[in-house]
């Protein structure tokens, strides 16, 4: 996992992969206020963006998920959530696995999770081996503008 500021991109290009970067500047030079909620090519099927808004919800409603293949690159363009993060473990317990059908794999507990707090220019970039549980509340519910930018595992 990665947990940076948009602001920094200039100093953190150089400890990054060129696919990270590619999705990074995509946020850091897009105006999400003027774009539709969906998905938005910026290299084909290796790397998109996916515009959404919603509630963020209590924690315990939340499910920790990881991905295969692709990483994810989460950026919140309006309002504020908390994160969950840990490291894929093989004690977390699978719930569901959906690899196959959406890239996902989600969990019924998560050993160690540690949070992360969404908002004013900060961005999370999670691998395969990062277990993940966004949309959650900060303090309170909040309305928010996320885009995820999805990069292929394959181009790192």
């Amino acid at each position: 996992m990665i947990f940076g500021n948009l602001q920094n991109l200039d100093q953190d290009r150089k400890a990054l992969a060129k696919p990270l970067i590619t999705g990074l500047e995509y946020l850091k030079n897009t105006d999400f206020s003027k774009l539709a909620l969906g998905r938005y090519e910026i290299d084909g099927e290796k790397i998109f963006a996916m515009v959404q808004e919603y509630e963020t919800s209590p924690r315990e409603k939340r499910e920790a998920e990881t991905h295969c293949k692709y990483i994810d690159i989460q950026y919140l363009a309006q309002g504020f959530e908390r994160v969950g993060y840990a490291l894929a473990d093989s004690k977390n317990p699978i719930k569901q696995d959906l690899t196959a059908e959406k890239d996902a794999v989600f969990y019924q507990t998560v050993r160690d999770e540690y949070d992360l707090v969404l908002g004013n220019g900060r961005y999370a970039i999670f691998f395969p081996s990062d277990v993940h549980r966004p949309c959650c509340n900060f303090e309170t519910e909040h309305r928010v503008r996320k885009v995820v930018v999805k990069v292929a595992t394959a181009l790192l």
